[in-house]
Protein backbone atom coordinates (compact mmCIF):
# COMPACT_ATOMS: atom_id res chain seq x y z
CA UNK A 1 0.00 0.00 0.00
CA UNK A 2 1.54 3.43 -1.55
CA UNK A 3 -0.40 5.80 -0.15
CA UNK A 4 -1.74 6.46 3.55
CA UNK A 5 -4.26 9.17 5.26
CA UNK A 6 -2.62 10.94 7.42
CA UNK A 7 -5.63 11.47 9.33
CA UNK A 8 -6.40 8.13 9.41
CA UNK A 9 -3.52 5.95 9.49
CA UNK A 10 -5.25 2.52 10.35
CA UNK A 11 -6.83 2.61 6.46
CA UNK A 12 -7.06 -0.77 5.79
CA UNK A 13 -8.40 -0.79 1.62
CA UNK A 14 -10.57 -3.76 0.59
CA UNK A 15 -9.24 -3.45 -3.29
CA UNK A 16 -5.94 -4.14 -1.19
CA UNK A 17 -7.14 -6.68 0.52
CA UNK A 18 -9.13 -8.75 -2.13
CA UNK A 19 -6.37 -8.33 -4.99
CA UNK A 20 -3.68 -9.85 -2.15
CA UNK A 21 -6.33 -12.39 -1.26
CA UNK A 22 -6.56 -13.31 -4.54
CA UNK A 23 -3.42 -13.71 -5.10
CA UNK A 24 -2.44 -15.74 -2.15
CA UNK A 25 -5.34 -18.09 -3.13
CA UNK A 26 -4.28 -18.84 -6.65
CA UNK A 27 -0.59 -19.96 -5.86
CA UNK A 28 -2.01 -23.03 -3.66
CA UNK A 29 -4.90 -25.35 -3.81
CA UNK A 30 -8.19 -23.25 -4.19
CA UNK A 31 -11.94 -24.05 -5.19
CA UNK A 32 -14.34 -21.71 -6.44
CA UNK A 33 -16.94 -20.38 -4.40
CA UNK A 34 -19.51 -19.07 -6.31
CA UNK A 35 -22.40 -16.53 -4.85
CA UNK A 36 -26.28 -15.67 -6.28
CA UNK A 37 -27.96 -12.67 -4.91
CA UNK A 38 -31.35 -12.53 -6.34
CA UNK A 39 -34.11 -9.70 -6.14
CA UNK A 40 -37.44 -8.50 -7.88
CA UNK A 41 -38.81 -10.57 -10.89
CA UNK A 42 -36.17 -13.48 -10.16
CA UNK A 43 -33.34 -11.25 -11.40
CA UNK A 44 -29.92 -12.02 -10.13
CA UNK A 45 -26.69 -11.07 -10.05
CA UNK A 46 -23.33 -13.82 -9.63
CA UNK A 47 -20.02 -13.16 -8.27
CA UNK A 48 -17.76 -16.24 -8.31
CA UNK A 49 -14.28 -16.19 -6.00
CA UNK A 50 -10.80 -18.74 -5.83
CA UNK A 51 -11.12 -19.68 -2.07
CA UNK A 52 -8.72 -21.91 -0.14
CA UNK A 53 -9.55 -25.21 0.54
CA UNK A 54 -7.76 -25.51 3.31
CA UNK A 55 -9.73 -25.63 7.01
CA UNK A 56 -7.08 -23.70 8.25
CA UNK A 57 -8.38 -20.72 5.71
CA UNK A 58 -11.65 -21.08 6.46
CA UNK A 59 -11.74 -17.68 8.85
CA UNK A 60 -9.91 -15.92 5.91
CA UNK A 61 -12.94 -17.24 3.29
CA UNK A 62 -15.12 -16.01 5.41
CA UNK A 63 -13.81 -12.78 6.14
CA UNK A 64 -13.48 -11.32 2.98
CA UNK A 65 -16.85 -13.61 1.37
CA UNK A 66 -19.03 -11.70 3.86
CA UNK A 67 -17.72 -7.98 3.25
CA UNK A 68 -18.31 -9.19 -0.66
CA UNK A 69 -21.69 -10.66 -0.44
CA UNK A 70 -22.54 -7.24 1.63
CA UNK A 71 -21.69 -5.07 -1.00
CA UNK A 72 -23.53 -7.23 -3.63
CA UNK A 73 -26.86 -6.55 -1.89
CA UNK A 74 -26.33 -2.88 -1.24
CA UNK A 75 -24.78 -2.50 -5.00
CA UNK A 76 -27.39 -4.27 -7.10
CA UNK A 77 -29.93 -5.33 -3.90
CA UNK A 78 -32.33 -8.56 -3.26
CA UNK A 79 -33.43 -10.76 -0.78
CA UNK A 80 -32.32 -14.46 -1.06
CA UNK A 81 -28.65 -15.18 -1.03
CA UNK A 82 -27.52 -18.67 -2.74
CA UNK A 83 -24.27 -20.16 -1.59
CA UNK A 84 -22.20 -22.87 -3.61
CA UNK A 85 -18.63 -24.34 -2.91
CA UNK A 86 -18.03 -23.65 0.72
CA UNK A 87 -20.33 -24.85 3.96
CA UNK A 88 -18.54 -22.99 6.49
CA UNK A 89 -18.97 -19.57 4.81
CA UNK A 90 -22.82 -20.67 4.37
CA UNK A 91 -23.31 -21.52 7.77
CA UNK A 92 -21.47 -18.22 8.70
CA UNK A 93 -23.78 -15.95 6.08
CA UNK A 94 -27.14 -17.82 7.37
CA UNK A 95 -26.60 -16.54 10.89
CA UNK A 96 -25.82 -13.09 9.83
CA UNK A 97 -28.30 -12.51 7.65
CA UNK A 98 -31.74 -13.09 10.47
CA UNK A 99 -33.33 -10.25 11.92
CA UNK A 100 -31.12 -11.31 14.93
CA UNK A 101 -27.83 -11.49 12.95
CA UNK A 102 -25.27 -9.31 12.44
CA UNK A 103 -26.66 -8.58 9.53
CA UNK A 104 -30.05 -7.54 10.95
CA UNK A 105 -30.58 -4.11 9.87
CA UNK A 106 -29.43 -4.78 5.81
CA UNK A 107 -32.14 -7.90 6.63
CA UNK A 108 -34.82 -5.89 7.99
CA UNK A 109 -34.03 -3.16 4.70
CA UNK A 110 -34.05 -5.55 2.47
CA UNK A 111 -37.15 -7.39 3.35
CA UNK A 112 -39.18 -4.02 3.41
CA UNK A 113 -38.23 -3.13 -0.42
CA UNK A 114 -38.92 -6.25 -2.11
CA UNK A 115 -41.91 -7.47 0.36
CA UNK A 116 -40.21 -10.73 0.77
CA UNK A 117 -38.76 -12.92 3.79
CA UNK A 118 -34.80 -12.78 3.52
CA UNK A 119 -33.23 -16.08 2.98
CA UNK A 120 -29.74 -17.75 2.72
CA UNK A 121 -29.51 -21.39 1.18
CA UNK A 122 -26.64 -23.50 0.54
CA UNK A 123 -27.07 -25.04 -2.87
CA UNK A 124 -25.38 -27.98 -5.04
CA UNK A 125 -23.65 -26.49 -8.03
CA UNK A 126 -25.57 -28.38 -10.17
CA UNK A 127 -28.71 -26.90 -8.25
CA UNK A 128 -26.68 -23.15 -8.80
CA UNK A 129 -29.43 -20.65 -10.25
CA UNK A 130 -28.41 -19.35 -14.06
CA UNK A 131 -27.92 -15.66 -14.74
CA UNK A 132 -30.65 -13.50 -14.74
CA UNK A 133 -29.86 -9.76 -15.90
CA UNK A 134 -32.33 -6.98 -16.06
CA UNK A 135 -31.88 -3.79 -17.93
CA UNK A 136 -34.00 -0.33 -17.87
CA UNK A 137 -33.92 2.52 -20.37
CA UNK A 138 -33.79 5.49 -18.30
CA UNK A 139 -35.06 8.85 -19.64
CA UNK A 140 -33.80 10.67 -22.80
CA UNK A 141 -37.08 11.69 -23.94
CA UNK A 142 -37.43 15.11 -24.54
CA UNK A 143 -40.31 15.75 -26.59
CA UNK A 144 -43.22 17.79 -25.11
CA UNK A 145 -44.45 19.78 -22.21
CA UNK A 146 -42.69 18.12 -19.18
CA UNK A 147 -41.98 18.69 -15.46
CA UNK A 148 -39.06 17.56 -13.41
CA UNK A 149 -39.41 17.29 -9.93
CA UNK A 150 -35.69 16.60 -7.30
CA UNK A 151 -36.56 16.30 -4.03
CA UNK A 152 -33.20 17.04 -1.62
CA UNK A 153 -33.43 16.91 1.79
CA UNK A 154 -32.78 20.73 2.19
CA UNK A 155 -34.52 21.99 -0.62
CA UNK A 156 -36.97 20.92 -3.17
CA UNK A 157 -36.63 22.08 -7.15
CA UNK A 158 -38.71 21.80 -9.89
CA UNK A 159 -38.71 22.73 -13.70
CA UNK A 160 -41.27 23.58 -17.06
CA UNK A 161 -39.28 21.58 -19.48
CA UNK A 162 -40.57 22.47 -23.12
CA UNK A 163 -39.08 20.22 -25.83
CA UNK A 164 -35.87 19.78 -23.64
CA UNK A 165 -35.45 23.38 -22.59
CA UNK A 166 -36.18 24.87 -19.31
CA UNK A 167 -38.50 27.47 -19.34
CA UNK A 168 -39.28 27.66 -15.33
CA UNK A 169 -37.07 26.08 -12.33
CA UNK A 170 -37.13 27.30 -9.24
CA UNK A 171 -35.78 26.01 -5.30
CA UNK A 172 -37.85 25.90 -1.87
CA UNK A 173 -36.07 25.20 1.17
CA UNK A 174 -38.19 22.75 3.07
CA UNK A 175 -37.99 20.16 6.24
CA UNK A 176 -38.90 16.73 5.22
CA UNK A 177 -36.83 14.96 7.04
CA UNK A 178 -38.07 16.34 10.56
CA UNK A 179 -41.63 16.38 9.67
CA UNK A 180 -44.19 13.78 10.46
CA UNK A 181 -46.99 14.24 9.16
CA UNK A 182 -47.44 13.25 5.18
CA UNK A 183 -49.54 16.16 4.18
CA UNK A 184 -46.51 17.96 4.70
CA UNK A 185 -44.37 16.48 1.99
CA UNK A 186 -48.04 15.87 0.04
CA UNK A 187 -48.93 19.18 -0.20
CA UNK A 188 -44.81 20.67 -0.88
CA UNK A 189 -44.68 18.12 -4.03
CA UNK A 190 -47.91 19.13 -5.39
CA UNK A 191 -47.46 22.63 -5.26
CA UNK A 192 -44.24 22.78 -6.71
CA UNK A 193 -45.91 20.98 -9.92
CA UNK A 194 -48.43 23.21 -9.88
CA UNK A 195 -46.34 26.04 -10.02
CA UNK A 196 -44.20 24.16 -13.06
CA UNK A 197 -47.78 23.12 -14.66
CA UNK A 198 -48.87 27.02 -14.34
CA UNK A 199 -45.41 27.71 -16.86
CA UNK A 200 -46.91 25.48 -19.79
CA UNK A 201 -49.81 25.23 -21.68
CA UNK A 202 -50.65 21.52 -20.61
CA UNK A 203 -48.85 19.33 -18.97
CA UNK A 204 -47.40 15.55 -20.74
CA UNK A 205 -45.71 14.23 -18.53
CA UNK A 206 -43.65 14.45 -14.70
CA UNK A 207 -40.49 12.94 -13.96
CA UNK A 208 -39.50 12.85 -10.47
CA UNK A 209 -35.64 12.51 -8.94
CA UNK A 210 -35.56 11.52 -5.63
CA UNK A 211 -33.31 10.01 -2.62
CA UNK A 212 -34.55 6.87 -1.58
CA UNK A 213 -35.47 3.24 -3.32
CA UNK A 214 -38.22 3.05 -5.64
CA UNK A 215 -40.87 0.23 -7.41
CA UNK A 216 -43.01 0.70 -9.58
CA UNK A 217 -42.81 4.30 -8.86
CA UNK A 218 -43.82 3.24 -5.40
CA UNK A 219 -41.79 4.51 -2.35
CA UNK A 220 -40.07 1.36 -0.82
CA UNK A 221 -38.02 3.07 1.54
CA UNK A 222 -36.86 7.15 1.57
CA UNK A 223 -35.14 8.97 4.55
CA UNK A 224 -37.02 12.25 3.39
CA UNK A 225 -40.15 10.82 4.91
CA UNK A 226 -38.04 9.09 7.68
CA UNK A 227 -40.62 10.72 11.06
CA UNK A 228 -43.36 9.52 9.14
CA UNK A 229 -45.58 6.54 10.89
CA UNK A 230 -44.64 3.02 9.57
CA UNK A 231 -48.54 2.53 8.71
CA UNK A 232 -49.59 6.40 7.03
CA UNK A 233 -46.15 5.92 5.41
CA UNK A 234 -47.41 2.63 3.75
CA UNK A 235 -50.88 4.20 3.08
CA UNK A 236 -50.20 7.75 1.92
CA UNK A 237 -46.39 7.59 1.28
CA UNK A 238 -45.86 4.69 -0.93
CA UNK A 239 -48.50 5.71 -3.36
CA UNK A 240 -47.75 9.42 -3.42
CA UNK A 241 -45.87 10.15 -6.30
CA UNK A 242 -49.07 8.31 -7.98
CA UNK A 243 -51.71 10.07 -6.68
CA UNK A 244 -50.41 13.34 -7.59
CA UNK A 245 -49.70 12.34 -10.64
CA UNK A 246 -53.16 11.25 -11.19
CA UNK A 247 -54.21 14.84 -9.67
CA UNK A 248 -52.11 15.88 -12.37
CA UNK A 249 -53.35 14.00 -15.08
CA UNK A 250 -50.17 12.94 -16.50
CA UNK A 251 -47.94 9.79 -16.92
CA UNK A 252 -45.32 9.68 -14.66
CA UNK A 253 -41.64 7.97 -13.58
CA UNK A 254 -39.78 7.61 -10.56
CA UNK A 255 -36.06 7.21 -10.31
CA UNK A 256 -33.22 7.62 -7.40
CA UNK A 257 -31.84 10.74 -7.52
CA UNK A 258 -28.30 8.69 -7.92
CA UNK A 259 -29.67 7.17 -11.64
CA UNK A 260 -30.80 10.81 -12.99
CA UNK A 261 -27.18 12.26 -11.43
CA UNK A 262 -25.68 9.62 -13.92
CA UNK A 263 -27.99 9.89 -16.99
CA UNK A 264 -27.45 13.93 -16.68
CA UNK A 265 -23.66 13.12 -16.66
CA UNK A 266 -24.53 10.61 -19.14
CA UNK A 267 -26.33 13.05 -21.46
CA UNK A 268 -23.72 15.48 -21.26
CA UNK A 269 -20.62 13.77 -21.58
CA UNK A 270 -21.92 12.09 -24.73
CA UNK A 271 -20.73 8.57 -23.65
CA UNK A 272 -22.23 5.66 -21.25
CA UNK A 273 -20.66 3.48 -18.33
CA UNK A 274 -21.09 6.60 -16.00
CA UNK A 275 -20.95 6.36 -12.33
CA UNK A 276 -21.97 9.52 -10.20
CA UNK A 277 -20.91 9.77 -6.78
CA UNK A 278 -22.72 12.42 -4.68
CA UNK A 279 -20.68 13.56 -1.70
CA UNK A 280 -23.15 15.13 0.35
CA UNK A 281 -25.20 14.46 3.52
CA UNK A 282 -24.27 10.72 2.52
CA UNK A 283 -22.96 9.32 -0.21
CA UNK A 284 -25.42 8.90 -3.34
CA UNK A 285 -24.42 6.62 -6.63
CA UNK A 286 -25.91 6.18 -9.63
CA UNK A 287 -25.12 4.12 -12.63
CA UNK A 288 -25.52 3.96 -16.35
CA UNK A 289 -24.64 0.83 -18.24
CA UNK A 290 -22.47 0.08 -21.09
CA UNK A 291 -25.58 0.52 -23.36
CA UNK A 292 -27.07 4.06 -21.81
CA UNK A 293 -29.44 1.79 -19.69
CA UNK A 294 -29.92 1.29 -15.91
CA UNK A 295 -29.28 -2.32 -14.28
CA UNK A 296 -32.39 -2.17 -12.21
CA UNK A 297 -29.74 -2.11 -9.07
CA UNK A 298 -30.39 0.02 -5.80
CA UNK A 299 -26.61 1.23 -6.13
CA UNK A 300 -27.15 2.46 -1.98
CA UNK A 301 -22.86 2.45 -2.17
CA UNK A 302 -23.05 4.44 1.13
CA UNK A 303 -23.66 1.15 3.06
CA UNK A 304 -20.98 -0.91 1.03
CA UNK A 305 -17.77 -1.10 2.68
CA UNK A 306 -14.50 -0.14 1.72
CA UNK A 307 -12.47 -0.48 4.54
CA UNK A 308 -11.48 -3.83 6.22
CA UNK A 309 -9.95 -2.08 9.24
CA UNK A 310 -12.56 -3.48 11.58
CA UNK A 311 -11.64 -0.41 13.93
CA UNK A 312 -13.13 2.10 11.49
CA UNK A 313 -16.20 4.23 12.29
CA UNK A 314 -19.28 2.56 12.56
CA UNK A 315 -22.26 3.57 10.26
CA UNK A 316 -25.05 4.47 12.98
CA UNK A 317 -27.92 3.39 11.11
CA UNK A 318 -26.67 0.41 9.52
CA UNK A 319 -24.19 -0.47 12.90
CA UNK A 320 -21.56 -1.63 10.36
CA UNK A 321 -17.75 -0.55 10.16
CA UNK A 322 -15.93 0.68 7.09
CA UNK A 323 -18.90 1.99 4.82
CA UNK A 324 -18.72 4.30 2.25
CA UNK A 325 -21.19 6.91 3.93
CA UNK A 326 -17.98 7.64 6.55
CA UNK A 327 -15.61 8.36 4.18
CA UNK A 328 -17.64 10.26 0.99
CA UNK A 329 -19.64 12.54 2.90
CA UNK A 330 -19.80 15.35 5.16
CA UNK A 331 -19.22 12.83 7.93
CA UNK A 332 -15.94 11.62 6.08
CA UNK A 333 -14.73 15.26 6.42
CA UNK A 334 -15.72 15.80 9.78
CA UNK A 335 -14.39 12.35 11.28
CA UNK A 336 -10.95 13.33 9.78
CA UNK A 337 -11.21 17.16 11.24
CA UNK A 338 -11.69 15.38 14.02
CA UNK A 339 -8.91 13.05 13.97
CA UNK A 340 -6.68 16.28 13.42
CA UNK A 341 -7.48 17.42 16.70
CA UNK A 342 -9.80 19.76 15.50
CA UNK A 343 -12.28 21.14 17.85
CA UNK A 344 -15.42 22.47 16.16
CA UNK A 345 -18.08 25.21 18.03
CA UNK A 346 -20.30 23.32 20.22
CA UNK A 347 -23.65 22.34 18.52
CA UNK A 348 -22.65 23.36 15.33
CA UNK A 349 -24.84 20.85 12.48
CA UNK A 350 -22.67 18.47 9.96
CA UNK A 351 -23.79 20.99 7.20
CA UNK A 352 -22.11 23.62 9.10
CA UNK A 353 -18.69 21.80 10.46
CA UNK A 354 -18.04 20.78 6.32
CA UNK A 355 -18.57 25.22 5.88
CA UNK A 356 -15.83 25.64 8.52
CA UNK A 357 -13.67 23.21 6.78
CA UNK A 358 -14.83 24.92 3.64
CA UNK A 359 -13.33 28.23 4.66
CA UNK A 360 -10.12 27.14 5.74
CA UNK A 361 -9.79 25.67 2.48
CA UNK A 362 -10.60 28.67 1.38
CA UNK A 363 -7.63 30.63 3.20
CA UNK A 364 -5.34 27.59 2.40
CA UNK A 365 -5.61 26.02 5.71
CA UNK A 366 -2.96 22.62 5.93
CA UNK A 367 -4.68 20.92 7.91
CA UNK A 368 -8.21 21.41 5.39
CA UNK A 369 -6.10 20.91 2.08
CA UNK A 370 -4.51 17.34 4.25
CA UNK A 371 -8.49 16.65 4.83
CA UNK A 372 -9.54 16.41 1.05
CA UNK A 373 -6.08 14.75 0.33
CA UNK A 374 -6.97 11.68 2.38
CA UNK A 375 -10.43 11.71 1.17
CA UNK A 376 -8.81 11.44 -2.43
CA UNK A 377 -6.62 8.47 -1.10
CA UNK A 378 -10.07 7.20 -0.01
CA UNK A 379 -11.22 7.11 -3.22
CA UNK A 380 -8.58 5.89 -5.07
CA UNK A 381 -8.57 2.77 -3.68
CA UNK A 382 -12.24 2.94 -3.91
CA UNK A 383 -12.92 2.60 -7.46
CA UNK A 384 -11.08 -0.25 -7.62
CA UNK A 385 -13.15 -2.06 -5.44
CA UNK A 386 -16.37 -0.06 -6.90
CA UNK A 387 -15.30 -1.77 -10.10
CA UNK A 388 -16.00 -5.34 -8.98
CA UNK A 389 -19.13 -4.55 -9.38
CA UNK A 390 -19.29 -1.17 -12.15
CA UNK A 391 -17.67 -1.12 -15.41
CA UNK A 392 -16.46 2.62 -15.08
CA UNK A 393 -15.48 4.53 -18.43
CA UNK A 394 -16.43 7.65 -16.42
CA UNK A 395 -16.58 8.93 -12.77
CA UNK A 396 -18.22 12.06 -12.17
CA UNK A 397 -17.94 13.43 -8.71
CA UNK A 398 -20.64 15.74 -7.31
CA UNK A 399 -22.23 16.90 -3.94
CA UNK A 400 -21.15 19.53 -1.52
CA UNK A 401 -17.85 18.17 -0.67
CA UNK A 402 -16.53 18.84 -3.46
CA UNK A 403 -17.63 22.23 -3.60
CA UNK A 404 -14.55 24.39 -4.69
CA UNK A 405 -10.83 23.56 -4.70
CA UNK A 406 -11.63 20.91 -2.28
CA UNK A 407 -13.13 18.69 -4.62
CA UNK A 408 -10.34 19.10 -7.32
CA UNK A 409 -7.91 17.71 -4.69
CA UNK A 410 -10.08 15.06 -4.05
CA UNK A 411 -9.75 14.29 -7.93
CA UNK A 412 -6.03 14.57 -8.74
CA UNK A 413 -5.37 12.81 -5.52
CA UNK A 414 -7.39 9.29 -6.60
CA UNK A 415 -5.83 9.81 -10.07
CA UNK A 416 -2.68 9.89 -8.43
CA UNK A 417 -3.50 6.67 -6.46
CA UNK A 418 -4.81 4.96 -9.34
CA UNK A 419 -1.60 5.56 -11.77
CA UNK A 420 0.80 4.01 -8.79
CA UNK A 421 -1.54 1.23 -7.20
CA UNK A 422 -3.86 0.36 -10.24
CA UNK A 423 -2.70 1.26 -13.83
CA UNK A 424 -5.39 -0.65 -15.08
CA UNK A 425 -7.94 1.31 -13.93
CA UNK A 426 -5.93 4.84 -14.35
CA UNK A 427 -7.35 5.82 -17.82
CA UNK A 428 -10.76 6.42 -16.25
CA UNK A 429 -12.31 9.99 -16.77
CA UNK A 430 -12.36 10.86 -13.58
CA UNK A 431 -14.45 14.76 -13.72
CA UNK A 432 -16.44 17.22 -11.99
CA UNK A 433 -19.74 19.12 -13.28
CA UNK A 434 -19.99 22.51 -12.81
CA UNK A 435 -22.49 23.16 -10.30
CA UNK A 436 -25.13 25.61 -12.41
CA UNK A 437 -24.78 23.08 -14.93
CA UNK A 438 -25.39 20.02 -12.55
CA UNK A 439 -28.94 21.66 -11.58
CA UNK A 440 -30.01 22.41 -14.99
CA UNK A 441 -28.82 19.05 -16.52
CA UNK A 442 -30.42 17.45 -13.38
CA UNK A 443 -33.92 18.74 -13.99
CA UNK A 444 -33.70 18.12 -17.62
CA UNK A 445 -32.83 14.42 -17.00
CA UNK A 446 -36.00 13.77 -14.17
CA UNK A 447 -38.26 15.50 -16.54
CA UNK A 448 -36.82 13.09 -19.65
CA UNK A 449 -37.59 10.10 -17.28
CA UNK A 450 -41.13 9.77 -18.73
CA UNK A 451 -41.69 8.15 -22.40
CA UNK A 452 -45.39 10.01 -23.43
CA UNK A 453 -47.20 6.80 -25.23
Amino acid sequence: MKFTPKFDKEFKPLSIVLKDFKENVLKGEHKLLKICVERNDGYNYIYQLPVYTCDCKKEENYGITERIIKSILWVVGGYKIYISGDSYVADRIKQDYTLEGARAFDVDFMQTVYEKPFEVLEVEDKDFPSAKNCEVKIGGHLDGCRIGFDAGGSDRKVSAVIDGKVVYSEEVVWFPKVNSDWRYHYQGIMDAMKTAASKMPRVDAIGVSSAGVFVNNKVMVASLFLKVPKQEFKDNVQPMYINIAKEIGAPLEVANDGDVTALAGAIDLKDNCVLGIAMGTSEAVGYINDKGLLNGWLSEVAFVPMDYNKNAMVDEWSGDYGCGVKYFSQDGVIKLAESAGYVFPENSSPAEKLKVIQKLMAENDPMARQIYEDIGVYLGYAIPYYSEFYKIKHLLLLGRVTSGEGGTIIMEKAKEVLNAEFPEFANINITMSDESNKRVGQSIAAASLPEIK
